[in-house]
């Protein structure tokens, strides 16, 4: 008899699911028996993505589009999940998007947007199932945070400031659950190459030409076995392990004025 997988008899929720670290990670959980479900705007590549995956991996995958930076969004989405007979094992909070520039020139909706979706949305879809997952005494959650997490960030400050938020957070709930059977992870990945750089408006910024980016299904891979391991946070690759750690030791106002020049636009 083949042995049974780890996530048989499991359900991953996992938003941002449509494409980068998202669908890498819906990839992991897969390979590992877990039914997914897949939350994104785009419901084409969604329908796309749970098609391959189920295909490739005999799991169930259950794709619902969404915009989770909408009020409320988040509940809906839990809501259309129930309805479908469907519960949720592990959460996966990997939607999320940055906008680059002055906080003086930008757009204010662009930034509420950030706040809506990079903290509101995650904190909304995990006080639904949490209470559940205690209850169970298995699964969790997975938080995709990021490097920006452990210092400001001019001319990226709301962005950088989420991620903090999100870290934190993740830091919290692991506390709450240890002894529970409950993994608690917060994954924090650095520049990576996804079409998130070009969206946020960083593709043209010093730091977004400082070495080689992490493949998407690099960090992915990280992140999953942290999870399973209960890992509280893990920062993808030495080089960005080595640049957070440093964070804690340098000076404020040295440390500012080196993300402030990372940050700068250069030709």
């Amino acid at each position: 008899m083949a042995r049974a997988r780890r996530g048989e008899g499991q359900t991953a929720l996992i938003t941002g699911a449509s494409g980068g670290i998202g669908l890498e990670l819906a990839e992991c959980f897969a390979k590992d028996g877990y039914d997914l479900v897949l939350s994104a705007r785009s419901a084409e590549a969604l329908e796309r993505a749970a098609k391959r995956l189920s295909e490739a991996h005999s799991i169930k995958a259950v794709p619902i589009a969404g915009d989770l930076q909408d009020i409320g969004a988040g509940a809906k989405l839990a809501e259309t999940i129930a309805a479908q007979g469907l519960g949720v094992d592990v959460l996966v909070n990997n939607a999320g998007f940055g906008a680059a520039g002055a906080f003086a020139k930008s757009d204010a909706a662009a930034q509420l947007g950030m706040v809506d979706l990079n903290m509101r949305a995650l904190v909304e879809l995990t006080h639904i199932y949490w209470p559940g997952m205690l209850k169970a005494g298995r699964g969790g959650v997975i938080n995709v945070a990021s490097t920006a997490a452990f210092q400001p960030g001019p001319f990226m400050a709301v962005y950088y400031a989420t991620k903090a938020f999100v870290v934190s957070f993740t830091e919290a709930l692991w506390e709450e659950a240890r002894g529970t059977g409950v993994h608690v992870s917060a994954l924090c990945p650095g520049p990576t190459a996804t079409g998130f750089a070009a969206r946020a408006g960083t593709d043209k910024t010093r730091v977004s030409k400082m070495g080689t980016r992490m493949s998407a299904k690099s960090v992915a891979r990280i992140g999953y076995r942290a999870f399973q391991n209960d890992r509280r946070v893990v920062v993808a690759g030495a080089r960005n392990a080595f640049l957070a750690g440093l964070a804690p030791f340098l000076p404020r106002k040295r440390l500012l004025k080196i993300v402030r020049g990372m940050q700068t636009v250069v030709e």
